[in-house]
């Protein structure tokens, strides 16, 4: 551990409670979390940094939080993750929902490639937008080296496309004829988080509930694949003879590790349900630190193309999402 973290670290942890008590507040106040303590944290974090610069003395625990934190976030998340959810789908829909994300990332990239959109940036709108939004963003930005600004921004579109496709989805699906169990499955290829999922779902019918959730959650397990494959092509394009630690980052093995693990009841649900709460605890510091280091004035110049971008590749997921249910059936 670097030294002179400490100053970092605490800055990032009381920006990241402050986000985690707005979440609970606007949760007891309208019943439900629109922005989660994640997108919170970010966004707290970067009106922080827009208002105040940190000193040098800050440097190191934010560098460490939004870096090596992160990855063991990463790492507690896979305890929380069982394949189980991939015999539930069954074989047709578990291949629905890999060629959904398989055509859905580079499809994504392609658009926001097009739009003007740097690389980086483009692969976390991408694979947040075919995967599961914040968590995939937060998963993939070490991998490829992505800035602070480009997850930032990423996250930032994303939790209003969210929220958006919560409300607008029911719709959707009304108007296209979709049964419950079509609707579970829509809602579980297109919204990004669980409890996103669950706050389309509910108001449905049990059917779409429980279908929706073991969809996601099946969708969910696509990313630790996603993560090798882009640390495989980001080192390619970088020129680089890829190396064992390269090709598979230490927090990504651990990950794939402890879902194994998990998968096998090797992990007992209570250190599951405890590594659920250091994972999203961690993840949550690391997004503050991130926001510590964006300034919103910056930001804001890129916010065009960005949205196109993320509103786009929602659209794409969405009609995907619907051919491959209407060919599976």
């Amino acid at each position: 551990m670097p030294r002179n973290v400490a100053w970092g670290i605490v800055l990032s942890a009381i920006v990241a409670l402050v986000a985690f008590g707005l979440d609970r507040a606007q949760a007891a106040l309208v019943g439900r979390s629109w922005l989660d303590t994640l997108v919170l944290a970010i966004l707290l974090g970067s009106i922080v940094r827009t208002l105040w610069t940190p000193s040098a003395k800050f440097m190191p625990g934010l560098g460490f939080s939004a870096k090596t934190l992160l990855e063991i976030g990463i790492v507690l998340l896979g305890a929380t993750t069982s394949a189980t959810a991939l015999y539930a789908a069954g074989l047709p829909m578990l291949m629905a929902i890999v060629a959904v994300v398989a055509v859905s990332i580079p499809a994504s990239y392609g658009l926001g490639r097009l739009l003007g959109l740097e690389p980086k940036l483009a692969t976390l709108i991408a694979c947040g937008n075919s995967i599961c939004g914040n968590s995939a963003i937060a998963a993939v930005a070490p991998v490829i080296g992505a800035k602070g600004e480009d997850v930032a921004a990423s996250i930032g579109f994303t939790a209003v496309l969210g929220i958006l496709t919560v409300l607008l989805l029911p719709v959707l699906a009304g108007m296209i004829g979709f049964s419950d169990e079509r609707f579970g499955v829509l809602a579980g290829l297109t919204v990004y988080a669980v409890p996103q999922v669950v706050a389309a779902t509910s108001a449905a019918s049990l059917v779409a509930l429980h279908t929706g959730t073991i969809v996601k959650l099946t969708r969910v397990l696509m990313l630790g694949p996603v993560c090798v494959l882009v640390a495989l092509l980001s080192r390619g394009e970088a020129g680089k003879g890829p190396k064992a630690h390269e090709m598979l980052p230490w927090f990504i093995l651990g990950f794939v590790g402890l879902m194994l693990a998990r998968t096998a009841g090797l992990v007992p649900d209570g250190v599951s349900e405890a590594s659920a709460v250091g994972s999203h605890a961690l993840t949550a510091l690391s997004m503050a630190a991130l926001g510590l280091g964006v300034d919103l004035r910056a930001l804001g110049k890129a916010g065009g193309p960005v949205s196109l971008a993320a509103g786009g590749s929602l659209v794409l997921l969405a009609g995907l999402a619907i051919v491959a249910i209407l060919v599976v059936g």
